[in-house]
């Protein structure tokens, strides 16, 4: 029998923490965007039933690739850099999957950003033009404020020019000359007593382990709710002290590191790694050239975490800004192309991922370009079907137990 699509989300969401997992469903609702971040499993598994007939090289790939999951960050020798900023189903696979799910997002986003569907197709060759001339040119590079261009500059620029002091009141208080998480039911919520105590606790002997162990001691915690595919699972805000003054604190953000959800459907063995959170931390590291600032993978209550500073959503980039200048959005793809061929050129010759020479003879070959760029257009159709099939069974499903629930309380 054919599960519906609600099942398959259901199932695929199953364990999770139901409050902050309706919150989800939520936001799915909200747009066939929306619901694509969320549904990277349904995307992979439709994939490899009907993947265009393309061999491609073996590389490492994010996973998740879509033009939200770019963005400014960083790095751990704190200069700021854009690049790609979610890793959590990163797995080694063929190099077209990245571009087929990233391809499809610039399809299913644009009526989102008021993109006429010619202008969206466009924008596709655009990405994929630029992603083959990079491998071409046999170098990876990084995108700074100096080599950067148009709304991407933009960002980098703000970023450049925030103050420490005016991130931390966004996020926290100051209460008698000390800072805490001022709680915003919309981003964060509040954690018991215990679990603060056993987080404080775990950073403490953690911190040992690190060259600043003052640096990481824990001043407040609150339970985290951000982004939309992770939603459910357990994820943290830690005030940590930082450079000592109140307005010299750091944010840390203490996300729950889960299984890539492409992991069993790639058809290539993947390394043996000891958790999650190593395979996340070792992947971006191979991947970006700099890592951001205070990446680390780690294990708390058996459970593995990825700890990192926290990345505020303000730093991703702002697409509505091009205003209708597709120029501008033109420059943005064609970095977002770049980008995606340097990350997989940095990380050749990695644990069974292919050698430079390889992604390099690929690029000299452009007979799959219309392959990919059909199945991308033919999908996004099929996006915004199972988007309104979720509407509806969704909408079925709340009222149903609503009324469940009205009978069981008479």
């Amino acid at each position: 029998m054919k599960r519906s699509i609600l099942d398959k989300v259901f199932q695929f969401n199953w364990g999770r923490d139901p409050e902050r997992l309706l919150l989800k469903y939520r936001k799915m609702q909200l747009s066939s965007f929306a619901f694509f971040r969320a549904t990277c499993h349904l995307f992979y598994e439709d994939w490899v039933v009907n993947t265009p007939p393309i061999e491609s090289p073996l590389a490492w790939i994010c996973g998740d690739l879509h033009l939200e999951n770019f963005g400014s960050f960083k790095g751990d020798d704190r200069r700021v850099y854009f690049g790609m900023n979610d890793f959590d189903e990163a797995v080694l696979a063929p190099c077209v999957w990245e571009l087929g799910r990233f391809l499809t997002s610039v399809l299913v986003a644009a009526h989102q950003l008021a993109i006429e569907p010619a202008a969206a197709k466009h924008l596709t060759q655009v990405y994929l033009t630029a992603y083959t001339e990079a491998l071409k040119q046999e170098k990876s590079r990084t995108i700074r404020l100096e080599t950067a261009e148009g709304l991407i500059k933009h960002l980098l620029r703000e970023l450049e020019e925030r103050k420490r002091k005016q991130f931390l009141d966004r996020y926290t208080k100051l209460k008698k000359g000390r800072r805490q998480l001022t709680i915003n039911p919309k981003k964060m919520v509040t954690v018991s007593a215990d679990r603060q105590a056993q987080i404080e606790a775990f950073m403490d002997t953690w911190a040992q382990t690190q060259k600043n162990a003052p640096f990481f001691r824990v001043i407040d915690v609150a339970g985290r709710l951000a982004g939309t595919a992770s939603l459910g699972m357990m994820r943290y805000l830690l005030l940590v002290e930082g450079k000592g003054a109140p307005d010299r604190h750091y944010l840390l953000d203490l996300k729950q590191a889960h299984p890539s959800c492409l992991h069993p459907l790639v058809p290539v063995p993947q390394p043996q790694w000891t958790s999650e959170a190593q395979r996340i931390e070792t992947i971006q590291a191979r991947m970006q050239a700099v890592p951001p600032a205070l990446l680390h993978g780690v294990i708390l209550d058996h459970i593995p975490f990825v700890l990192r500073e926290l990345q505020p959503t303000q730093d991703k980039l702002s697409l509505n800004r091009w205003n209708g200048k597709l120029k501008r959005l033109e420059v943005v793809l064609k970095t977002m192309g770049q980008i995606t061929a340097w990350t997989q050129l940095r990380s050749t010759g990695r644990d069974g991922s292919a050698t430079a020479d390889e992604l390099i003879e690929f690029a000299k070959h452009s007979d799959w370009h219309k392959l990919l760029l059909d199945y991308a257009e033919d999908y996004a159709i099929q996006v915004e079907a199972d988007y309104q099939k979720f509407q509806v069974e969704f909408a079925e499903f709340i009222t149903n137990e609503s009324l469940k629930n009205c009978h069981t309380n008479k």
